[in-house]
Parts: C-alpha cells; structure tokens; sequence
C-alpha cells in the first residue's frame, strides 16, 4: 500500500513506510530547526567519522546523529557526561522507525557566552602586553624549592607530588591550598600566590595546576585579577591547568604552559638521574684531571731528587763556572791593558809631530792676521797725501753736504792736525767712484 485506506468503518490504517514519512513530515514541519541541551550519553565515533550518541536529562532520552562533516567542525572532544548544546533536525530512522535528532552543531552547554568573554579578555590583557614573549623568564635548571598552588582535594594535587617525589625527591615542595573552581576560587588562588611571592628563603619556580573540564569547571583561572598576579611574580609560573586542548588567561600570562599538572611537574624538574649521571661524568673527567696533575707533580719531585742526591757535582759545576768566569776577567782585564799601551806608544811617537805642526799652523795664521791689520791702517792711506776731516763734534765728515761756509773744521795729516775754516762748497767737483 502506498497511502492510507479509509474503510467504512474504524481508524485509517497506514503502510508502515508511508506513517514513518508522515511523522517525519509532521516533525519538521512542527518543530526544525531545534536546539536541545542534555547529557551525553553512549558517545562514539565510528570508522567513517559518523559520531553516535545518546542526549539524556532526568525526564527522557533522545537518540542523536553526527555526520562526518558537521563532527570535522567541532573543536573539543565530547565524552560521556558533558553538558552539551546541540542544533539540528527532527526525523524518523524509517529502517528501524526510530525518533532521532541530526545534529548539525554542537557546543559545551553555556560554552558560548562565556567564550565570547573568555575572547574579549583575552583580547584585553594581550594588548595590554601581558602576555609578551618577552617578559617570560626561562625555568631554573635546578630549582631549590618549589612552590604548588591547586586544591588539597584535586587529582592534580597527587599527580605532581607523584612526578616530583620520582624525580627530584631531594627538592621541598611548597603547598599554598587554594579552591580551583567555584566564585571564591579567583581570590584564593591570588592569595596563595602572593603567600608563595612573600616566602623567605623564595621558592625558585610555581605550580599552578589543576585537572581538566568545562569551561565552566576552568572560569576561575580566566581571572582577570588573577592574571595581573601571575605577571607580578618575582619567579618563573608554570600553568598547568586542564588538558591538553584546554587554554586559559593563566596559560597566557605565565612563563610557560605545560598540557597536564604532571607534564608541569616534569618541566619544572629534570630527573634525577640525569643529574646524578652529569654528576658521574664531572667526577670522572675532575679524576682525570687531578690524576694529571699529581704525574706532573711527582716527575717534578723525582727531577729535583736526583739533583739533590748528587750535591758534589752541583759544588763541581759551580766551581768550573767560576774558574771560567775569573779566566774571562783576567784575559779581559790584559787584553785592555795591552790596548791601552799601545795606544800611548803612538801617541808618544805621533805627538811631538802633530804639535809641531800645530804650532806652525797658528803662527801662519797669527802672521796673515797681522798683515791683514796693518793693511787697514788709516796711516797707510794718509801717507797718499790723503786727508781725515772731522767737524767740531769729532765726527768724521765725508761729504760736501755736511759742511757750510764758515764752518771750523780739523784736518789730520800723516804728520800732524791742522784746524781749518770752509770757505766755500762745490759739489761740482769730482765724485768718488766706486773700485771695479
């Protein structure tokens, strides 16, 4: 039958297929598209990328579908028991005639109001610079204390006392208690931390952890006033809050980010053995060394030993020093000696010579000045008949300018002064020539 049949009498009956594709008419034209929050329950992935899964509350249960598409577009990992928010379509499976929803979005249950916060914050504080690269501090190699900050009731707590009691047993663990989830858990989680930056002696490097869930479960750690104090702290945090797929504002705002609390723990302290092997290495190459060292030292001492066992040849060589020594100063001292007779016999025999001819030489030289003298004689030039004429102040007159008629002047001759008076002047005359 393709339709329904409508007998004289009684309720119309239907083919099974044909009432399936009429509900289903009736769903969609009633109720898609529709949105439903529930539980997850049953959840699986099958080979092909299809996910199946049941969405439950108190009162009912609703059988869900997933395909490969819509479920490559989610970005967290559902798993049985989360809170979810789903959109999609009413229908009948007509095979089975079973009432399913095709889901076409889904979201953790109030996951979009808070993460739109979550991106606005996020967006603030990283403006602000709070989440430079450049201010992160790298983690000490050997921390001397270590400082925890997670809830004494939380699974995370054992996970990092586990990991670190492994690994470094040898390094005290600081606890500051807080609560990691709830309204009060921002202002618990500040005050231990300011509890821990107060600490003296100071903790090297701090835990802040906890265990993974929903955003909801994580909103503490998106804290504004709780990411200003991470950036405040005088050592190096490592977040480790969550899993590996989970990010908060602490994640951001601290030196580093580990995906688990363990993975925090592991980071924050490197296995002792590791220490204990650079340990060995270090005593063997200081072995190595100081065993060097002593050979040098002991050849040394055998060295001076056999020197001092044999203290006559160390006086022997001493005295052949010496006796070379005063043989070198003697033939020295001899050898000067005969220089310097030998130079007084010829001086002694050269000496004589050169004052004679010294001598001779300033005497050539004292008759040549005398001639030279007695050429510049004026009495010479007054025996030519020449006369020296002074005025009445002594001074030599030698031109016709100098005299007036009337003027008193002395004439010296070769034999005597005459005083004369200028009659007259006359520059007519002849003037004197200059030798060629």
């Amino acid at each position: 039958m393709n339709g329904p049949e409508t007998p004289a009498a009684g309720p119309r009956v239907w083919a099974v297929g044909a009432l399936c594709r009429a509900v289903a008419d009736a769903l969609e034209a009633r109720f898609n598209p529709v949105a439903v929050r529930g539980e997850i329950s049953g959840f699986s992935r099958a080979a092909s990328g299809h996910c199946y899964f049941a969405l439950k509350d108190e009162a009912g249960q609703l059988r869900c579908a997933m395909f490969r598409r819509a479920a490559g577009l989610l970005d967290f990992s559902p798993r049985d028991g989360d809170q979810v928010e789903v959109r999609g379509r009413l229908a009948v499976y007509e095979p089975r005639g079973d009432l399913q929803l095709v889901v076409e979005s889904l979201r953790r249950a109030g996951q979009g109001a808070l993460f739109e916060q979550f991106m606005q914050r996020k967006a603030r504080l990283e403006a602000e610079g709070l989440f430079d690269p450049a201010r992160k501090r790298p983690l000490p190699a050997m921390p001397r204390a270590v400082g925890l900050v997670t809830s004494l009731g939380a699974a995370a707590l054992h996970d990092v006392v586990t990991a670190l009691r492994r690994r470094v047993p040898h390094i005290p663990v600081v606890l500051a208690p807080a609560a990691v989830q709830g309204n009060g858990a921002p202002a618990e989680l500040v005050r231990s931390l300011r509890a821990l930056y107060a600490l003296q002696p100071p903790v090297e490097a701090i835990l802040l952890v906890r265990g993974g869930g929903s955003i909801e479960d994580l909103w503490a750690f998106n804290d504004e006033g709780l990411a200003r104090t991470i950036v405040q702290s005088p050592v190096p945090v490592i977040s480790g809050v969550g899993h590996e797929t989970d990010f908060t504002i602490a994640d951001f705002c601290a030196d580093l980010r580990a995906p688990t609390p363990t993975a925090a723990a592991e980071l924050v302290a490197a296995p002792r053995e590791l220490w204990l092997s650079a340990l060995v290495l270090l005593e063997e190459r200081l072995r190595g060394a100081l065993s060097g060292r002593l050979d040098a030292l002991h050849q040394r001492v055998d060295d001076a030993a056999g020197r001092l066992a044999r203290p006559s040849t160390l006086v022997l060589r001493q005295q052949l020093r010496l006796a070379q020594h005063a043989q070198r100063l003697r033939y020295g001292a001899q050898s000067r000696i005969q220089r310097l007779a030998q130079a007084q016999q010829g001086l002694e025999a050269v000496l004589p010579q050169r004052f004679a001819r010294a001598l001779l030489q300033r005497r050539e030289r004292l008759e040549r000045a005398a001639l030279r003298l007695q050429l510049l004689d004026p009495a010479l030039v007054l025996e030519r008949g020449y006369a020296w004429l002074t005025d009445a102040d002594g001074k030599a007159v030698t031109s016709v300018q100098q005299m007036a008629p009337g003027d008193a002047v002395r004439a010296r001759l070769l034999d005597g002064t005459a005083d004369m008076t200028v009659g007259r002047t006359d520059t007519t005359g002849l003037r004197p020539t200059r030798a060629s």
